[in-house]
Parts: structure tokens; sequence; C-alpha cells
């Protein structure tokens, strides 16, 4: 195992908020993008999609998350450019959230961890999204590592796409709903930490503003949602309330329709970041 670096992620991503203003931008070389910007599909045109978001925005935004699907379907040539997605990201100042919410069980979430989350792996990110529905406890390589290796996790718990909530919102035998008791789990994960925990959750800026308590979460607060899945920076307020100052607002689509010029990746992304700190300040 490797040495523990020396500031854990929820610090580091605190202050990347304060520093850089609380929003997460996707790297998504969706193909209806791709075409947008005149690109084909291909792994170069993926590598000239994504540097192009890099370059605009990796010194701008607080984090930028990677769709690790887009790059995958192009094989080990997608795979070396999310390699240097990430490498050259990180380089460049920002921290990286890998989408590829994985989850399993035993020596499977273990290699999972190891793959995304140890220092020396190549795909390693600052942090990764998992899911849990295997149980919120098979989760506990992909902490554990995380917490060693000063990265985080963000767990799936109350997520933005329709067909989530039959589950999501089921009763759980601890008697809240499933959403819930992903949330609590993740508090108890983070007891203790300062200023917020390395376990997240994803909860859609989407959902209902009574369906969550994240008053003993302590923990990042990833919110998908913005712009093209309908939710707005004016709702944020009224779906997280108390917890918004841990709220990490997430779009994709709404900021590389912009592409695929640099100035119009940074304007865009510059704009919905300045109508979430005007938020924050109200």
């Amino acid at each position: 195992m490797t040495d523990p670096l020396r500031v854990g992620f929820g610090e580091r991503l605190a202050e990347s908020m304060r520093a850089r203003g609380a929003l997460c931008v996707g790297i998504d070389p969706h193909p209806s993008l791709l075409h947008a910007w005149d690109l084909d599909e291909t792994a170069r045109s993926v590598e000239r999609f994504a540097m192009t978001v890099v370059e605009a925005l990796a010194g701008e935004v607080a984090i930028l998350k990677p769709q690790s699907a887009f790059f995958e379907v192009y094989g080990s040539a997608g795979i070396a450019v999310l390699e240097k997605v990430i490498a050259e990201a990180r380089q460049a100042g920002a921290l990286m959230l890998l989408d590829i919410k994985r989850g399993d069980i035993g020596s499977t979430m273990a290699a999972y961890a190891m793959a995304y989350l140890d220092e020396h792996a190549p795909l390693a990110a600052d942090a990764v999204t998992v899911s849990p529905y295997l149980g919120y406890g098979s989760l506990a390589p992909a902490i554990g590592i995380a917490e060693q290796t000063g990265r985080g996790v963000f767990v799936l718990a109350r997520t933005s796409n329709p067909e989530g909530a039959g589950l999501q919102q089921s009763i759980h035998g601890s008697g809240d709903s499933v959403a819930q008791y992903i949330v609590d789990s993740a508090a108890e994960s983070n007891a203790g930490a300062e200023p917020m925990g390395h376990v997240g959750v994803v909860a859609g800026a989407t959902i209902r503003s009574d369906e969550l308590d994240f008053s003993r979460l302590n923990g990042p607060i990833l919110a998908p949602g913005l712009g093209a899945q309908g939710a707005t920076v004016q709702s944020l307020r009224a779906v997280f309330g108390a917890a918004l100052p841990n709220v990490l607002p997430a779009t994709a689509r709404d900021v590389l329709r912009h592409g695929p010029t640099v100035n119009g990746l940074r304007a865009a992304a510059r704009k919905v970041r300045e109508e979430v700190q005007d938020l924050l300040r109200g």
C-alpha cells in the first residue's frame, strides 16, 4: 500500500471549492457532442475533444469529471486517452473525479479500488463514483484505499434518472429509504473528519426537497442534473437547504455544447460558476 497523501480528499476538495467555486464539469465525449464539434467517432477525436476541455477548464473549476464509458467504448486507445486526460488535468491543478460507478464484492471490489485509487495506478484519480447496490459494506475496499491514499469516493444515493426512484425510495430494513440509509452510512464513514470527510454521495439536483436529510453527512454532495436534465442553479437551495455549502453541482452538456473553442467553454463554465457563487452568497 502506498503512503497516504498529506491532505485528505475532503480537505483538498473544500479548498478547491473555496478557490475556484463550487462546480463540477463533466468530460463526456458523447457522439452527439463530437458531431457538434465537427469531430468523428474515433479515439483521436475523443482525445482532441477531451484535451480541449482540459485546456479550457483545468484551471477554472473545482473538479473535472470524465465519464469513463465514453472512453472505454474505443477500447485500449480510448483508455490511453483517459489516462492522458487524468494525468494532464491533475498536472494543471484540477481535481479529477472519474465517473465509473463500479460496485462489486470482495477481491473484485478491491481490484477496482486498486485500479482507480492506488497512487501508482495508471488511471488513479482524486475520486471515483461507486455503486452501493450490492450493499454499502461491499464498498469497504474502495472506502479504505481512498482514505489511505488521500482520495475520495462518491456513493450513488438518490440519482437524477427517473428509473432509480423505485429502488432508491423503497424502504430499507432500517426504516428509512434506501437512499437515506446510504447517506447515513456515508456519514458514519466520515465521522470526525474536518472540514468534511472523503466519502461523498451522489444526489440529483432534480430530487424533491423533502427526500433526504443530509445533516449528519459531513461530506460532499455531487448534484448532477443542472441544465439538460432540468435542474437550475436557483433550485439548489430548495433541494439541499442547509447542506448547500457542501454541494458540488455538476453539469456537462450545458457547458460542452459551447465548444469547440477554449474561450467558449471557459465563458460557459464561468457563467454557471458565478451563478452558483451568487446563490451561496445570497
